[in-house]
């Protein structure tokens, strides 16, 4: 707590781990280091939220000692409804005060699982049967939402929940409009034979001390988080309460002090907000503040975020370059002098956005990167050294990350040197243990040392900084060839009126896979497909990875915190694909393509007219994609 270290090149780390990982880490569970802050800092905000965006808006604040107090009547209330610490306490919920409680309180008294609201409720359903969720936290039916409608049928659905917390927002409004709410309010058809309660009234009901003891191991599994990420269908995480810590800790040495104030528009469900910017605070004592339930997607956010900054006196922001790019569209309208650092993460930002923004805004951004799998932060631009744009920049202290060549097995087959691809390898107190799907973790990690094979292609430069070349799954493989996806959508992102490119492997009779692009245009942009192709064949170096197609999106297909989705991309140019084979075999075919979890994107087939399975093989059997008919 206190003073930060100097932070700023490979010596400085070197310095920050003279002392041992074991001496910075003073508590074993996130329970008990929530408890040594509430103790330190116990008058001061800890967690503030605002249903609605404006500056005036009514918001709640939690000091921390108020928010200990929450955490442990919660912890106390899933215990006595059956939870133990190898039990389940799921949470459906957008961002609000109970959603941070839920999230500590879950992983005091068991195991706390986030599910994305933006899921589906049979992919919700499948979260909860894989965890196998004893309790589900949500929302109350609630005006502009379906998220409680979501949770009950998904925890119908799912046949392992025995109750349902509910969540009433109501409580953040203000006369007259919270009279309105019980007349607005959506039709919940609730899920039968599962008990359902109030989470704030259930909790007023338990003490404010814990009732039970808790397992005082760092490698207790204490949190399931499933992966939001480009490549593939959803994976399980289990993650110790070490690593939650780990990600708390590492902020604190180098960033951040019990005076900063965290703005936080990124969702609970995902580790960056729910590690990086809360467990920061957890540890350190810092102030998050999250403003609407939607965060980045809520209404007026991107319009008043500036005066938000002024109103709560933000020190650091955390962003993605989707969100930078939109902020950047909005006058600064308000006084931003308190703003010390932003961080942006999940996808690499454009040089142009990055110059922007700090020219606009006088904040230093710090590029970083993470993943679900080592509990979140690996690298950063260092805060006190260079800070190289495109870079994901030095690796934490606590971190080694090697640059490795692996077989399928792990085992590493060479170590690259300076400026030399390699698939990215982390080691460090974040690396989780491995997916609750065992069959997942074949081949995961590398070497006897056991460093996590992130599947992310990068390379050190001479100073040490790390930087992403792509994805290791997302390599376009055109008859043998590996083109790196990385090489086209640079090109096409030099382009003044292309904001985002997602290029990917369509589908090839011959090559097996040739190189295409989808393109999201920057606002007010107008260029033609003709245009793009042509500057992409003019800038693109590698003949081989010329896009042999290129299309113009309205928007971009993108997770949560902004990444930019390739499976749909992939879906889409399998089904454009083998529906214009079929049609120049004169066969009129409906495409669907869907994720099965052994076979990956198959494409079910539904003939218009005569055609039988055997016409339509004898034409997709040229492709390397599974298919199968469909009625």
């Amino acid at each position: 707590m206190g003073e930060r270290l100097p932070f700023g090149t490979l010596d400085d780390k070197v310095a920050i781990e003279s002392v041992s990982y074991a001496d910075r880490q003073a508590h074993s569970t996130v329970y008990k280091a929530l408890t040594a802050t509430a103790e330190q800092y116990g008058n001061r905000p800890a967690i503030s939220f605002q249903i609605r965006s404006g500056e005036k808006d009514k918001a709640e604040t939690l000091t921390w000692r108020a928010a200990h107090s929450r955490v442990t009547q919660a912890a106390n209330l899933f215990r006595s409804l059956g939870v133990g610490e190898s039990d389940v306490v799921a949470y459906l919920m957008p961002n609000a005060n109970e959603t941070a409680i839920a999230m500590l309180a879950g992983a005091t008294a068991g195991i706390v699982n986030p599910i994305n609201p933006l899921l589906e409720p049979e992919q919700i359903a499948s979260i909860l049967k894989d965890t196998n969720a004893k309790v589900l936290v949500t929302l109350a039916s609630f005006v502009k939402t379906d998220v409680a409608q979501k949770g009950h049928e998904a925890a119908a659905m799912a046949g392992c929940v025995e109750t349902i917390v509910e969540v009433d927002l109501k409580r953040y409004l203000s006369p007259p409009i919270s009279w309105l709410i019980p007349l607005m309010r959506p039709k919940l058809e609730k899920a039968s034979g599962i008990r359902c309660i109030n989470f704030n009234a259930a909790m007023d009901a338990q003490p404010t001390t814990l009732t039970f003891e808790e397992n005082p191991s760092d490698e207790r599994i204490a949190a399931y988080f499933h992966t939001g990420g480009t490549t593939g269908m959803p994976k399980v995480a289990q993650h110790q309460q070490r690593g939650m810590l780990y990600n708390g800790i590492l902020p604190g040495l180098c960033l951040l002090n019990e005076q900063s104030v965290l703005l936080c528009p990124l969702p609970m469900f995902h580790v960056m907000g729910a590690y990086a910017v809360f467990m920061a605070s957890v540890v350190n004592g810092c102030h998050m503040v999250m403003p609407t339930p939607a965060g980045y997607r809520g209404d007026g956010v991107f319009d008043n975020f500036w005066k938000l900054v002024e109103r709560w006196k933000v020190t650091f922001m955390v962003t993605v370059p989707t969100a930078a790019s939109a902020l950047m569209q909005r006058p600064i309208n308000a006084d931003v002098s308190s703003l010390q650092y932003a961080f942006c993460g999940s996808a690499p930002l454009p040089v142009g956005l990055f110059n922007r923004f700090q020219e606009s805004t006088g904040v230093k951004i710090l590029e970083g990167y993470g993943m679900t799998e080592a509990t979140c932060i690996v690298s950063v631009n260092p805060p006190d050294g260079e800070r190289k744009i495109g870079s994901v920049g030095l690796p934490f202290p606590y971190t080694d990350v090697k640059v490795l060549h692996c077989d399928e097995a792990g085992n590493i087959t060479k170590e690259c040197g300076v400026d030399e691809i390699g698939e990215i390898s982390v080691m460090n107190p974040g690396v989780f243990p491995g997916y609750t799907d065992l069959n997942r973790n074949e081949g995961l990690f590398a070497g006897p040392e056991g460093y996590l094979r992130t599947g992310d292609l990068g390379r050190f430069d001479a100073d040490g900084y790390l930087w992403i070349t792509g994805r290791a799954k997302d390599l376009i493989i055109r008859g043998g060839h590996n083109i790196d996806p990385a090489e086209i959508e640079e090109a096409l992102a030099e382009h003044p009126a292309v904001a985002f490119v997602g290029a990917i492997g369509q589908p090839d009779a011959h090559a097996g896979e040739v190189p295409c692009a989808y393109v999201e245009l920057a606002d007010g942009a107008n260029v033609t497909e003709a245009e793009l192709l042509a500057h992409a064949e003019e800038h693109v170096a590698e003949r081989a990875a010329h896009p042999k197609h290129l299309e113009i999106m309205g928007e971009l297909p993108k997770t949560a915190v902004g990444k930019i989705f390739k499976p749909d991309l992939r879906k889409s140019a399998i089904a454009r694909v083998y529906t214009a084979a079929l049609s120049e075999a004169g066969i009129d075919a409906d495409i669907e393509v869907f994720e099965d979890k052994t076979r990956g994107l198959v494409a079910s087939v539904a003939p218009k007219g005569a055609a039988d399975e055997a016409a339509i093989g004898a034409v997709l059997s040229a492709f390397a994609r599974p298919w199968e008919m469909r009625s």
